[in-house]
């Protein structure tokens, strides 16, 4: 491991962090060398043919930046690991409140200061190997195979107006061997469970659009332009469509390679006696954190092995995943990384899901395999997986904490499993005013973030001194809390003008397998027609779910809170629309309440004024707070955020 220090920049303008004093950050770069020949290695598919040098080592590098107290002296010996999602920089803007930035060096990317003030050093690591440069992404170089073909895959979303797509955004495309010809098939379909009709080949080309010059009398020329990088529709795509475009693509990339970089990344920053490592002799325990995609990287991770480095020692202590769902990484042979895990509308078909999709041992029901993401407990870490209601809508939640069939599984000791009710999947701590899209109704607008804080606090005091976390709460089978679509539908209240979902989704999961050697997908398999069950949490009459933590917002609610939104006419209308949550507000009077029919108590029935509400909102975050889900901290931040009821996020004309 070689480590480059590019540059040192001071942060915040030299403010000062309670005891840990001020922080700076640095930028540098990270040369690795793995061993193909080590077995902790065995799960890197392809690694055995990417060019290795003399020794046998594969070598490869990537970015490693580190913002940490300047006096090391002065924090708390915690390295907290940042799985950047898409290589941007998360764990500020979810932990701190602060405003997202991939160069945090100006105040405001401190936020409420809380990871800096507990004197953690916060390190971001580039571990996914396909991402193009742009915006401050820490960015990761793989190998690539020069010689290997095989077959890609793409999906869009026709858009009014747009003709041309790239065939990723920022993500580094596999390229058709050659412009024209090889294989590339462009299919659409209305919804994602209707047959494909193929597009015929003249109405599109890999390609791109491009105006000219041209003298304004005469108008602007334009050209399509080839390119091995767009694919481009004549006539343009149909809006709210879904094309998917399978290709012969050339030269895959080496992309497991990313768990190995976050292992030794890692554990050099821990161990290396070296002053090239910034960190040395400053690291009692390591704690990393990912969300979405960055959470099934963690999943994939543990369940490989790459906890334990290559000397054997443990990587991280613990680990937060959040809004994994039950999902995974395929890092397989011409895989994308960026791609969202599989929705009931948006990349539907892409491969996020396989079994085991439990930390506890389990088995298969349908096929008989026994495994567990958990199963290494020399090495394994401590957990706390948390979930919005979201990932029980979209992401098949359920099976983290069930058995396929459905039935309640009890997690090992070292997991804690917590539903942060009624909240949608992205939670933007500084979110405004609900947005309104291609959707039915406005989108979700509860706040979680004092919930990442109080977990970290229990995790540190689980690992350091084995203070347990609070118990896991989550829906169950057992107490009714964790039910079925049809028991869910026949509970919900109904509102007036309110459309509801037709089903939480058509799931298909997938399974890896080996090809001739070669990690890939397996053909999909409809979780809802063998036999996979799939559960949702139940609700209360107002429609806000139980089985769960309910942030102070879900507890003294103003409006009904779901984790999903259905797309609205000419975008797909009744499919669920991505990881979107809506806010159905609740009536403002009694009068409004009696005049629509609506069956839920009134806002002016519940709070009485403004002042009534704020009272309720600070009851439910001290019981939070009794209950170690919440720090004390957090109880006035949320009394001035429900200040006005709760505006901009609400809306309440009482």
């Amino acid at each position: 491991m070689e480590f480059e220090l590019q540059d040192r920049l001071p942060f915040a303008g030299g403010q000062e962090f309670g005891a840990a004093g001020a922080y700076e950050l640095l930028l540098g770069r990270l040369r690795y060398a793995v061993d193909p020949r080590d077995k902790r290695n065995a799960p890197i598919a392809d690694l055995h043919l990417a060019p290795a040098g003399a020794d046998g080592l594969v070598r490869f590098a990537g970015d490693l930046q580190i913002l940490k107290p300047v006096d090391l002296a002065r924090g708390n010996r915690r390295l907290f690991f940042d799985w950047g999602n898409r290589g941007n920089k998360r764990c500020l803007q979810y932990f701190n409140d602060a405003v997202a930035s991939n160069a945090p060096l100006a105040p405001e990317h401190a936020g409420n200061g809380f990871l800096l003030r507990r004197g953690y050093s916060l390190a971001w690591g580039a571990w996914q190997g396909d991402l193009l440069a742009g915006n401050g992404r820490v960015l990761l170089e793989v190998p690539k195979l020069p010689a290997v073909r095989g077959l890609a895959r793409a999906e869009f979303i026709g858009q009014a107006g747009v003709n041309t797509f790239p065939l990723g955004v920022y993500t580094s495309t596999y390229s058709p061997p050659a412009v024209e010809g090889g294989r590339a098939t462009l299919t659409r379909r209305r919804y994602p469970w209707e047959p494909r009709e193929e597009v015929p080949q003249g109405e599109w080309c890999f390609g791109r659009f491009e105006a000219g010059m041209g003298l304004e009398v005469f108008g602007r020329d334009s050209i399509i332009a080839p390119s091995r990088t767009h694919l481009h529709m004549h006539a343009g795509f149909q809006p709210g469509w879904i094309y998917e475009l399978v290709w012969e693509a050339e030269a895959p990339l080496v992309l497991g390679l990313g768990h190995a970089a976050v292992r030794d990344a890692v554990s050099w920053l821990r161990h290396a006696a070296t002053p090239a490592n910034p960190l040395h002799g400053a690291v009692e325990k390591a704690y990393g954190f990912g969300r979405s995609q960055t959470g099934r990287a963690i999943r994939d991770f543990l369940y490989h092995g790459f906890n334990e480095d290559t000397a054997g020692r443990r990587v991280f202590d613990g680990l937060m995943p959040h809004v994994a769902g039950a999902g995974r990484l395929f890092a397989g042979r011409f895989g994308n990384l960026t791609v969202p895990a599989g929705q009931q509308y948006e990349d539907h078909d892409n491969s996020a899901d396989a079994f085991p999709f439990s930390y506890a041992e389990t088995t298969d029901h349908l096929t008989g395999r026994t495994d567990a993401i958990l199963k290494r407990p020399a090495t394994d870490p401590l957990v706390l997986h948390s979930q919005s209601a979201t990932e029980y809508w979209q992401r098949r939640g359920s099976l983290v904490h069930t058995t396929t069939d459905g039935q309640d599984l009890p997690q090992p000791d070292n997991v804690r499993i917590y539903h942060w009710c009624s909240s949608q999947h992205a939670a933007n701590p500084r979110l405004g005013r609900p947005a309104r899209g291609p959707f039915a109704n406005p989108e979700n607008v509860v706040a979680t973030s004092m919930l990442f804080r109080a977990l970290l606090d229990a995790l540190d005091a689980w690992a350091t001194h084995g203070t347990p976390p609070p118990e896991s709460r989550m829906p169950r089978r057992g107490d009714g809390t964790a039910v079925s679509f049809e028991a869910w539908r026949a509970r919900f209240p109904a509102i007036p003008g309110v459309a509801l979902p037709q089903s939480p989704s058509r799931f298909e999961l997938f399974d890896y397998g080996m090809d001739n050697g070669v990690m890939t997908v397996l053909p999909p398999r409809l979780a809802d027609a063998q036999g996979y069950a799939v559960l949702l949490p139940a609700t209360d009459a107002d429609g806000n779910d139980l089985g769960g933590v309910r942030a102070p917002m879900v507890q003294a609610p103003l409006a009904t809170y779901t984790a999903w939104n259905p797309r609205s006419r000419g975008h797909g209308a009744g499919a669920l629309h991505e990881y979107t949550g809506s806010t159905i507000a609740f009536p403002d009077t009694e009068a409004e309440r009696l005049a629509t029919g609506d069956p839920r108590p009134s806002v002016q029935s519940r709070y009485g004024s403004a002042e009534g509400y704020v009272a309720a909102i600070t009851e439910a975050a001290k019981a939070l707070v009794a209950a170690r889900l919440m720090l004390e901290e957090d109880v006035p931040r949320c009394a001035a955020a429900a200040a006005q009821w709760g505006a901009p996020r609400h809306e309440v004309g009482v």
